[in-house]
């Protein structure tokens, strides 16, 4: 009842007055030309309308605006058939066709493009009510699109368009065939101690590529909840959160989301994900979703699992489940023989297994392979009894509450989606309890470089945020180190692992999932802090220095402020008392010092100051270096930025060799199919055309 309340706060439910108001809120972004903040704004009326209805079409076709000004033109056309779809008033037809024509004329889509103008004309001549000045207007935008069409020639597809499926294709080459997903480079093995872990079975080079897999299942992250509708000043929330700006269910960006039809939270990226997050999970959770965000992330993924291992023949498995239920141990999550029995192959690999013994690792199947399934998600530890008391009397509680309010969903619809769910839910609460317990050391943060400006500022600032939990098999076969040798990247739901440097046959591979020797701190003890170089003999009150640092971040937020609210001399003026203020008490590499000197740059460059702003990029390369080592991923983006700052400021030389030591490092971590790669192997394109490039080596 406790839960029920606290979920309560957060509605996922349809609020058909909701429509109206944030069509409102939209529009009067659009008038400001915030098109981004636009069109999530009318996504969110998407998301509380009808359909069929006057509200979702017109949020649709607002969007399309929205969209059509970004530049998103294949998104704008999907808006526009959808606001047709859904009955869009016949009188802003004429004025809905123009900006279709637009699209399709800028996509090089000519012929598509006058067959839209031949159906546009025959409209406006069947409709002589129209206001004389709206069909003159309307005449004008047809006679200069004719125009336009007469002049443009057919487009080749662009490059990132043209090579997008290549670089989403990049594969392993032969796959392993001892364990799913992983490239011949690696091997399985199991030890005492280490438990299972993955060695290199020869030399590997820096950049090369070792696993690549699929999320078995990955839940988006809400971000910051939205309070309770009585601490809001309206009970509508007009804030923005990775669940608007993600599918749902693949994880791609898109500011095009299509909804759930029965609730206002889930969104997708296509009818596609719609309908496959429906059919194989979502039908279960949708009326699920305030308690579900009340619950906790890892409580949707322990439920989410659940639900997709019935895929994998879940009815076996629950009966084995059932029939080991009468033994204490079998119910216990470390039970070793719970986790033999959940071997989700076919019935001849069942019985061939009873012939030939269990398989020598666990979550192997009867033939010795690991692969991206149940069985190997199971086979993870919870480590149980490393957990506290109260940690897990909390997941049990939360399974608890969980199952109640599965029990309480006994529709027909509901037993046909989830079969063998309704029939003894303790046992599925066994499951959904060992995963809770399995993902505090196996859960994968899925993460995603995140970019903000406005659309008229030169420079966007880039950050890291963690986008969703994910568990990944394969993957969480990689012990952990705080200096490992391995780099991770995302695209969409597929988790990329490639050498960071090189690996020497029969080396462990490792990955950091924990703290990383870089971000240590330098100052140890409780109270009062003393530098752990055993040579100095400073120290300081702990609480002296907290309230130090975040005065000064507070003083840098401000900075931050006036940078956003296009002031970047007054910012530049604030950054650089920061500086002098940081440099008293910090270390050259703190995070801090990095900020002051990134913003600066940013400043500088939105003055065009490109030279000055490099040199700001020049000394934030140095705190990141010191802080995360000269080969990192963090490196490599710091490097891209000011590849790009070079690059506006007609450096070649400079920008040149920028470019080659980002793309250098940047391919190792991320691949050739990387947004920053393509964009850095453009501009060296750019500048090789240019009449400014000295004959000769770069330094």
């Amino acid at each position: 009842m406790f839960l029920k309340r606290l979920s309560s706060s957060y509605s996922v439910e349809k609020d058909y007055d909701a429509p109206l108001f944030y069509r409102e809120e939209g529009n009067r972004k659009f008038q400001e030309k915030e098109y981004t903040g636009a069109a999530v704004l009318y996504s969110k009326g998407v998301s509380h309308s009808r359909p069929n209805t006057e509200d979702i079409a017109l949020c649709y076709a607002n969007r399309s605006a929205a969209l059509f000004h970004l530049g998103q033109y294949d998104a704008c056309l999907k808006d526009i058939v959808r606001a047709s779809m859904h009955g869009y008033p016949e009188r802003l037809q004429p004025k809905m066709m123009v900006r279709k024509t637009e699209c399709l004329v800028n996509l090089g889509r000519l012929q598509e493009a006058r067959q839209t103008i031949s159906d546009l004309e025959s409209s406006l001549a069947a409709k002589p009510a129209l206001v004389l000045s709206s069909h003159q207007t309307l005449q004008k935008s047809v006679q200069h699109l004719k125009m336009k069409i007469q002049e443009k020639k057919t487009l080749p597809e662009s490059f990132p368009a043209a090579l997008t499926g290549a670089f989403e294709d990049v594969a392993l080459g032969e796959e392993n065939r001892q364990i799913s997903g992983a490239s011949l480079s690696v091997s399985l093995c199991t030890d005492p101690l280490k438990g299972r872990h993955l060695v290199a079975t020869e030399d590997i080079l820096p950049g090369e590529l070792l696993v690549k897999e699929d999320a078995f299942v990955s839940v988006l992250n809400p971000g910051e909840v939205p309070p309770p509708h009585h601490c809001l000043e309206s009970k509508w929330d007009t804030r923005v959160t990775s669940g608007d700006l993600y599918c749902h269910r693949c994880l791609r960006h898109t500011l095009a989301t299509v909804p759930c039809g029965s609730c206002s939270y889930a969104k997708y990226c296509s009818q596609e994900c719609v309908q496959q997050a429906w059919d194989r999970y979502h039908s279960a959770e949708c009326s699920l979703g305030g308690l579900l965000l009340t619950l906790g992330v890892f409580c949707h993924v322990a439920l989410r699992t659940t639900l997709l291992a019935r895929f994998e023949d879940v009815d076996r498995v629950v009966r084995t489940l059932c029939d080991k239920a009468g033994s204490k141990d079998t119910c216990l999550p470390e039970s070793k023989n719970l986790v033999k029995t959940f071997d989700c192959t076919n019935q001849e690999e069942s019985e061939e297994n009873s012939k030939i013994g269990e398989p020598p690792i666990p979550g192997c199947n009867v033939n010795g392979k690991y692969e991206s399934n149940y069985n190997a998600v199971f086979s993870l530890l919870p480590h149980t009894e490393k957990h506290s008391p109260e940690h897990k009397f909390i997941c049990a509680i939360s399974v608890s509450a969980l199952c109640r309010q599965l029990k309480a969903q006994t529709s027909p619809k509901l037993k046909a989606v989830t079969p063998g769910l309704c029939a003894d839910l303790t046992i599925w609460g066994v499951a959904m309890l060992r995963h809770m317990l399995q993902l505090q050391c196996n859960a994968q943060a899925v993460t995603a470089i995140c970019h903000s400006g406005s659309n008229e500022s030169t420079v966007t600032s880039s950050s890291q945020v963690r986008l969703a939990t994910g568990v990944f098999p394969v993957v969480s076969l990689l012990n952990h180190s705080c200096s490992p040798n391995t780099s991770v990247s995302f695209t969409s739901t597929v988790a990329t692992i490639r050498a960071a440097q090189r690996i020497a046959k029969g080396q462990e591979i490792l990955h950091c999932y924990g703290p990383h020797e870089s971000r240590m701190a330098l100052m140890q003890g409780d109270d009062v802090l003393s530098c752990s170089n055993e040579s100095c003999t400073n120290s300081v009150s702990r609480d002296r220095l907290v309230s130090r640092l975040r005065g000064l971040q507070q003083q840098v937020r401000m900075a931050q402020k006036l940078l956003r609210n296009c002031k970047p001399e007054q910012a530049i003026q604030q950054l650089l008392g920061c500086r002098e203020a940081a440099e008293s008490f910090l270390s050259a590499e703190h995070t801090v010092l990095g900020e002051i000197e990134d913003g600066l740059a940013q400043a500088y460059a939105t003055l065009g100051d490109w030279l000055q702003s490099a040199a700001h990029v020049q000394k934030s390369l140095q705190a990141v270096e010191a802080r995360h080592g000269p080969s990192s991923v963090e490196i490599g983006h710091e490097l891209f930025k000011l590849a790009q700052v070079l690059f506006n400021g007609l450096a070649v030389p400079e920008a040149l060799n920028a470019i080659r030591k980002a793309e250098k490092i940047l391919l190792v971590h991320c691949g050739p199919g990387s947004a920053e790669v393509r964009e850095l192997r453009e501009m060296r394109s750019c500048l090789l055309g240019s009449p400014f490039v000295p004959a000769g080596p770069l330094v």
